[in-house]
C-alpha cells in the first residue's frame, strides 16, 4: 500500500484512492458520511485559522510549509545516519563494560585522564617491541606490565604531582583505569596476523621476516588480560617532528638561495664537493684494485688474497677496514668458524686431540684426554744412520 505523498507534490491516482478509502473508513467508524466528516474537519481548521488570525487558505499553506520542513528534516537525519553507518568500520572495536555489556569505542576527543595516563605510561619501561600495523611500525606492550606500572609506588608519586591521573580505589581498580586507553583510542588490543590472510592465495615469493617483528591486526573485542598485547596509537607531543620540519625547510631555503651566498662560502663549498667526489672515486678505485689483486692471486697463491676483506661485509665503518688483508675463506671454513664460536669448539678440539697422531698412546677416561699427554709438546727423536 502506497503512503501519503510528500509535502509539495501532487498525489498520484493510487494515493488519492488510498486517501479516500482512509476517509471513508474513519467516517464509518464515527457513524458519519465522508461528506459530513470532511465538513467537520473544515470547520475545525477554520476555527484554528481564526484563532491564529489567518484566513483559511493562509492557514492551509502554513500547515503545508510546516509539513514540508518536517519532511526535509527527517530526510536529512536519515541521510546523516546512513553516512555515519557507512563511515563506521564494520569491525568497530568494543570494550566490555562493568556490567558485562559491550561498549562501542567511537572516535572523538580523548579523555584528559586518559591522555595523562598514556603520557605517564610512555615514560615507563614497559619493554615495548616493534610491530607492523597497517604497514606502519608501532610500539607494542603487554597488559601485565602496564597494570604493574599502574599499581607501583611510582604511579602514586606521579599522581600526587598530576591530579589528572586516576586514583586506584575499590570502585575503580587498575583494570578500569587501563580501560581509559582503548576508550580514548590511545592504545588498542592487537593480535598476530598473517599479511596474506583472506587473499585466497599463497605469497608469490618467500618473504624475509625479521625475527621477533610481528604483523598485527586490531581485535574487535578489547579485553584486558595479563597475556594480551596492546599497541600504542598515542605518539605524544609532536614538537620534535615540527622542529625537524622547520629545520628541513630552513636547509632547503639555504640551498635554494645558494647564488646569494658570499663568494668565499661558495668557493669553500666547491672545494668540499671536490673533496667528497675524490673520496668516492678513491673508494671505487680501491674496490677495482682489490678485485684485480684477488683475480691475480687466486691462480698464483690460492685460495686468493683480499685487500680489506671486510670492506663489503655487514660490519661497522672502522671494522670494514680491519684487517688490511686476508686470505679467501670457503663456505665450509666459515661454517666451521661459526660453529666453534657457537659453543662447539670444545667438542671439536677434543675430537682433534683424540684423532691426532701426537696423542697416540694417551690415556683417556670417559672420552677425556689426560692433561699429561694432551699438553705434551712434540718430540724429535734421533735415528741412527745406516
Amino acid at each position: 500500500m502506497s503512503g501519503p505523498p510528500p509535502p509539495g507534490q501532487q498525489p498520484t491516482p493510487q494515493q488519492l484512492a488510498t486517501i479516500q478509502q482512509q476517509i471513508a473508513a474513519e467516517a464509518q467508524r464515527r457513524g458519519m458520511t465522508p461528506q459530513q466528516l470532511q465538513a467537520q474537519q473544515r470547520q475545525q481548521i477554520q476555527a484554528e485559522a481564526d484563532k491564529a488570525g489567518l484566513t483559511f487558505d493562509q492557514y492551509i499553506n502554513k500547515l503545508k510549509q510546516q509539513a514540508f520542513e518536517n519532511h526535509q528534516r527527517q530526510q536529512q537525519m536519515a541521510q546523516q545516519q546512513a553516512q555515519n553507518q557507512a563511515a563506521q568500520p564494520q569491525g568497530q572495536p568494543q570494550m566490555q563494560g562493568q556490567q558485562g555489556q559491550q561498549v562501542p569505542i567511537t572516535p572523538g576527543a580523548p579523555d584528559p585522564r586518559a591522555l595523562a595516563l598514556a603520557k605517564w605510561l610512555k615514560g615507563q619501561d614497559l619493554k615495548p617491541r616493534t610491530c607492523i600495523l597497517n604497514g606502519q611500525r608501532k610500539d607494542m606492550f603487554r597488559v601485565k606490565r602496564a597494570l604493574r606500572a599502574i599499581d607501583s609506588a611510582a604511579y602514586t608519586k606521579a599522581r600526587s604531582k598530576n591530579p589528572l591521573l586516576p586514583e586506584i580505589t575499590t570502585a575503580t581498580p587498575k583494570a578500569e583505569i587501563f580501560k581509559l586507553l582503548p576508550l580514548s583510542l590511545l592504545a588498542l588490543r592487537v593480535s598476530k596476523s598473517d599479511p596474506h590472510e583472506g587473499h585466497g592465495h599463497a605469497p608469490s615469493k618467500p618473504q624475509k621476516r625479521v625475527k621477533g617483528l610481528w604483523t598485527v591486526k586490531i581485535e574487535q573485542q578489547q579485553d584486558i588480560n595479563d597475556d594480551l598485547h596492546y599497541v600504542w596509537l598515542y605518539e605524544g607531543p609532536q614538537w620534535r617532528t615540527k622542529l625537524y620540519a622547520v629545520g628541513a625547510l630552513i636547509l632547503i631555503m639555504t640551498v635554494v638561495m645558494f647564488p646569494l651566498w658570499p663568494v668565499t662560502l661558495r668557493i669553500g663549498v666547491w672545494y668540499l664537493s671536490m673533496g667528497f667526489l675524490g673520496l668516492i672515486g678513491l673508494f671505487f678505485a680501491m674496490a677495482i684494485f682489490r678485485l684485480i689483486l684477488f683475480c691475480a692471486t687466486v691462480f698464483t697463491v690460492p685460495p686468493g688474497l683480499w685487500l680489506y676483506p671486510n670492506l663489503f661485509e655487514d660490519v661497522g665503518f672502522f671494522d670494514s677496514f680491519r684487517p688490511v688483508w686476508g686470505w679467501q675463506e670457503d663456505k665450509k671454513a666459515k661454517k666451521a668458524k661459526k660453529s666453534k664460536k657457537g659453543g662447539g669448539g670444545e667438542k671439536a678440539a677434543a675430537k682433534l686431540i683424540e684423532a691426532s697422531p701426537l696423542t697416540n698412546g694417551t690415556e683417556t677416561t670417559n672420552g677425556q684426554v689426560s692433561k699429561r699427554h694432551a699438553h705434551a709438546a712434540p718430540r724429535v727423536e734421533e735415528v741412527e744412520d745406516e
